[in-house]
């Protein structure tokens, strides 16, 4: 069974999507599409940045959803790929109902560039961080935050991300953030969980908000009237969405969940291992660079009985290599 990854903020580069537009025709299309819907060069912005332009939000969020959409239909030309589900990390999620047939591409387009904005605003700049916590178990980064508020009086730290075993991304005020950087040690954790804990390791990731917090509710209220004016369609293959790591037939608990995500935490790690305990054992990530084929590794550990294949597409060679195993039959 064919699984379709689409990956989120963090995995932009310039020069994305330069070998989709300069093969493919339909690649052009999408490119020059989002570039008259938003009024502006994505052929330039993705191509040459400069970086700086490609990394404000506003600006990425839109680029992923064009790159990831483009790399999802060109290849869909290609061979009959037909996925049974799918799955897009954070703001990938926007790109993984766009090839379900959920939300037209353009709607998509104006949603997440609108979400990057809303996003940005949302927590003055400063006030919020995120960082990256590995070596802990799930439950005891939850503990961990709540401990952190409880002992700085700095609040909110919440999980946003949880990635992989052993590594979560937590979200929130900068202040905590910083606190737990420097009094969080092994045994402190250990004396205040009353139990053996894991030795952290703490990350401070270089973001402009603290996304997929409490303090991303402003953006989640301004995101609400933005998609409740799109009409939601019946998906073609169902989504594992970030909320939950649930899937849904209902355009309208679809939407709920999209809403919710804004400020909610992404359940990578529990999305994949739905992914798996429903029978994916092919996996191809739409987008740029290798970052959720490179969880999948991670957490298909914890699946040791199921044999997983993943594959990229970052380029002709790549794609040759997925056409191939279609060629082969073992699609």
């Amino acid at each position: 069974m064919w699984g379709a990854l689409f990956p989120g903020q963090g995995s932009q580069s310039v020069g994305m999507g330069r070998f989709l537009f300069e093969e493919f025709q339909s690649a052009r299309e999408l490119f020059e599409q989002a570039s008259d819907t938003l009024s502006q060069n994505f052929k330039t912005l993705c191509f040459e940045g400069p970086e700086s332009d490609l990394q404000l939000t506003q600006n990425t969020q839109p680029a992923l959803l064009l790159v990831s959409v483009a790399s999802f239909r060109v290849l869909g030309q290609l061979v009959p790929f037909a996925p049974q589900m799918g799955a897009g990390h954070s703001i990938g999620e926007y790109a993984a109902l766009v090839a379900s047939d959920v939300i037209p591409f353009d709607a998509a387009l104006k949603a997440v560039r609108r979400r990057g904005q809303e996003m940005q605003q949302a927590v003055p700049v400063g006030e919020g961080a995120m960082c990256a916590v590995l070596g802990l178990a799930d439950d005891v980064v939850r503990k961990l935050c709540e401990l952190v508020e409880k002992e700085s009086g700095f609040a909110p730290l919440e999980p946003a991300n949880f990635n992989t075993p052993g590594q979560v991304v937590v979200s929130g005020s900068a202040k905590a953030i910083d606190w737990m950087r420097n009094n969080v040690k092994q045994d402190w954790l250990t004396e205040k969980l009353g139990e053996p804990a894991g030795k952290p390791k703490f990350i401070p990731l270089a973001v402009s908000a603290p996304f997929h917090c409490s303090m991303m509710k402003p953006a989640e209220r301004a995101m609400a009237d933005v998609l409740n004016a799109i009409e939601f369609k019946l998906p073609r293959f169902h989504v594992v969405q970030n909320l939950t790591a649930s899937i849904s037939s209902d355009p309208a608990m679809i939407r709920t969940r999209l809403i919710g995500q804004i400020s909610g935490a992404v359940l990578w790690s529990q999305c994949q291992s739905q992914m798996i305990q429903s029978g994916v054992t092919q996996y191809i990530e739409f987008g740029n660079g290798k970052v959720l084929t490179g969880l999948l590794k991670k957490i298909s550990a914890e699946h040791p009985s199921v044999t997983l294949q993943s594959f990229n597409l970052n380029s002709l060679e790549d794609i040759k290599t997925i056409e191939a195993q279609f060629k082969g039959g073992l699609a």
